[in-house]
This record gives C-alpha cells, structure tokens and sequence, in this order.
C-alpha cells in the first residue's frame, strides 16, 4: 500500500477514536482549514471558535441600478420646460391690462400652460409605452390621419381663424395645431419611407420623387391656411432625412435647389411676404418701423436694454404691450431683456446640446442596423435644431420675420403635446438601443 493511499485510512481511523468526545480546538480548526481547500466550500460555515454573539444570515451584494434611459436628455427638457413656463408667465402677466385680453385673469396664460404641460405629459408616458417598431407599422396611417386635420382645419365653420391665418381646431379646453401634428408624422413617414426604399435610393423617380409629392401636398395644404413656417420645416425634416437615409448627394442638391426657387417664386408672387422681406432689410424706416417691422425692432429694442446681465426676471417693459407676441413666437426677446446675453446664451446652448444629443442617439440606432429608429431620431433632432434656429434668428433680427415658435418654451399647447411626444418616442428608441448593447431584444 503506497503512502498516498495510507493517509486517508489513517484519518478515518482517527476520527473513528474521537467519536463521542468533544473535539478539541486544534482538531477543529484543522477541519475548518481542510474544508476550505476543498471545492464548492461545503465547510466554509464551520468556525474554529464560537464566539458569544448572534450570527446573522449572510446577504448576497445588491448591484447598483442603472437608469435604463438618457437622464441627461430627461434633465435639459425639464430645464427648458421650467424655464419656458416661469417666461410665459412673466411675459403674459400683463396682457389683461390690453382691453383685447380685458376678460383673462393675469394667471389665464400659465394655467393655460399648465395645463398643456400635464396633457402633454400624459401623452408622453403613453408614448412612451409604445414600441418602436409598432411607431413604423403606425406611420403611413399617422401621416394619413394628419394631412385629413390640415384639410379638416380649412373648413371655416371648424377651423379657428386668428390674425388671417386658420391654423387651429377648437376642442373646448385648448385649440389644436394640426400643422404640429404634420411635422411629427412626417418625420415618421419619412423614415419609414426610406427604410422601404433603401434598395433604390440612388434611383431620382423611384425613390426621391414619391416622397417629394407627399410633402407637396403637405406644402400645399399649409399654404392655404397660410403657414410658410410650418411647410419650411417640414421640407428641411424631409430633404434631411433623404439626405441621412443615404440619397446621393447630387439628387439632395437638385431637391434643395428646386425649394429654393419655390420658397423665393413664393415670396415674389406674394406682396405681404415681400413686405416682410424689405422690413428685415430696414426695419426702422419710417416705413416700416410701425408696420411689418414693429415686432422685429421691438425685440432688438428688448435684447439692446437686456446688455449682458438684464434687467430682472418681471422687469421687461417690451412686454407691456410694445411687443406682440411676447409670450409666444418672441419668447427669447423677452429672456434677452430680463435676463440678458447670459439667458440668450443658456437657452442657445441647452438647444445645442439638445439637438446633438439627439442626433447620437439616431446614429448609435443604425450602427445597432436599427434604420427606422435612427433615421425618427435624427429627424426628431432636425427638427427640433432647425426650427430653435429660424425661431432665435427671427427674435436676433437674422432672419425676416416668421411665425414659429420655440420648442418645449413657448405658450402653445399643440406644439408642447406633440414636442414632448417626440421626446418620448426619442427616449424609447435609446431605450431599445441599451437593451441591444446589453444583449437583449428591442
């Protein structure tokens, strides 16, 4: 018998003697010592010593929780949201003061926006809930359902008619905007378009022109209400999901050379939009300093008294009925008057990093070969960039005069509800994209 095969029978031996007697402390501590060698740990329970105190059951180590969604995209849109609504009310508060406002109390615009801010809350949280794949079989009926409100809206007994234009429906408790609802559903529409059209996007007419006469139509529809504004950003969120989507860079050319020359024929065929123009150029002549120019160089006048630090949140004197429109499209002239280069600088800043953030999270979706998801992403992005840029530029005196307002601050309740809907659709595809990175499915 070899010395290996000794060993063992000389421990049982050992422990048979020690059967009915105490273990003394060395022998358990040799077992306790034994046990941890082996595998699987079976005696790493057994203690050489007892000591006098109450053993407590073991706790496995909890991970730490990690937001399965963008925390920082949430943050900037509640900043811009909190923000936009202490201005609407402090450029709104005294507009009863106008005997055309005589009936509103001086709180009617900020319950009003609250209001729009709960809906659009809720809206979003059920958004939210909606798979993104589902958004893609819901798209051609979205763009479907939006161009029948843009002709519903021209009825004169059900549109709402306000300063020549008719762009709302009146559903008691707020109005809707469904020129708002069009630009959502064709960034929906044009993702999925491209999605189908990959194989043949190089071809011009089977490819590019199909979706420009869905946006003509569209086009034509928001020029009847009239709304120029509206049809400007829904071109540029359709040439620029084409141009993402992989169309050759020449047809994308030749698409924004023909909008060019149709935006210019229709500001040449149009004397109150050429009047728009000449008071861009010179908007304190005696001309037009009282006309088409007032609202544009009354926010120069408000950005010139705001200097670099403003004059105070409330202290505006522009917004005491010199300016129109204060609390909608000319927000950021007052925010430039009460607080300033620093609140212009924010606000410009925040939409920065709000579009390019977007814009990532479109690119992270099609890297993971989701195309739909990425190209809704980047078109919510350009969208959002684009008409922050018209809207600022307009308030800045560098671009005429037009009537948009700014995303997720202006008093509207139409374009709040679809904007946060957007933002939700946005976070369900970040969502979608960490699961994938994690290994799972959207």
């Amino acid at each position: 018998m070899s010395v290996a095969s000794g060993r063992p029978r000389q421990a049982r031996t050992a422990a048979r003697q020690g059967e009915g007697a105490p273990a003394s402390v060395v022998q358990r501590f040799g077992l306790w010592l034994g046990g941890l060698g082996r595998s699987g740990g079976a005696a790493t329970d057994v203690l050489p010593v007892r000591v006098g105190v109450p053993e407590y059951p073991r706790k496995e180590a909890t991970p730490a929780i990690r937001p399965d969604f963008d925390q920082a995209l949430v943050w900037v849109i509640v900043a811009l949201l909190a923000f936009g609504l202490v201005m609407v009310y402090s450029a709104s508060i005294a507009l009863p003061d106008n005997p055309k406002f005589a009936r509103y109390a001086h709180t009617h615009f900020l319950t009003r926006h609250l209001l729009s801010l709960s809906l659009a809350f809720v809206a979003a949280l059920l958004a939210f809930q909606v798979p993104v794949a589902t958004w893609e079989k819901w798209a051609p009926w979205i763009f479907v359902a939006s161009l029948v409100l843009l002709m519903i809206v021209l009825i004169p007994q059900v549109g709402k008619g306000v300063n020549g234009a008719r762009r709302w429906i009146s559903l008691g408790f707020m109005s809707f905007q469904p020129s708002e609802l069009a630009k959502f559903a064709v960034v929906l529409y044009a993702a999925d378009y491209m999605v189908r059209k990959m194989e043949v996007k190089e071809r011009f007419f089977r490819a590019v022109l199909p979706m420009g006469a869905a946006v003509a139509v569209v086009g034509l529809l928001l020029l009847a209400e009239p709304d120029m504004g509206a049809f400007m950003v829904i071109a540029v969120i359709a040439m620029g999901i084409l141009f993402l989507g992989g169309v050759n860079a020449r047809m994308f050319f030749v698409i924004a050379a023909i909008l060019i020359v149709a935006f210019g024929l229709m500001i040449m065929m149009s004397e109150w939009r050429r009047e728009r123009i000449f008071a861009y150029l010179d908007p304190w002549s005696e001309k037009h300093a009282l006309g088409k120019g007032y609202q544009l160089s009354h926010s120069l006048i408000a950005l010139g008294r705001g200097e670099i630090w403003g004059v105070g949140l409330g202290g505006s004197v522009e917004k005491l009925h010199w300016l129109p429109e204060a609390h909608t499209d000319f927000l950021l002239a007052v925010i430039g008057e009460e607080f300033g280069l620093i609140g212009v600088l924010t606000v410009i800043s925040l939409f920065l990093w709000l579009t390019r953030r977007l814009m990532h999270i479109g690119r992270q979706a099609i890297a993971l070969d989701r195309v739909f998801a990425g190209l809704v992403a980047q078109g919510v992005g350009i969208w959002v960039g684009f008409q922050a840029f018209i809207n600022m530029g307009v308030n800045l005196g560098a671009l005429p005069t037009k009537g948009l307002t700014l995303p997720f601050m202006s008093y509207g309740g139409s374009a709040i509800l679809i904007n946060l809907v957007a933002i939700a659709v946005v976070l369900r595809i970040d969502v979608e994209n960490r699961q994938m990175m994690r290994g799972g499915r959207a």
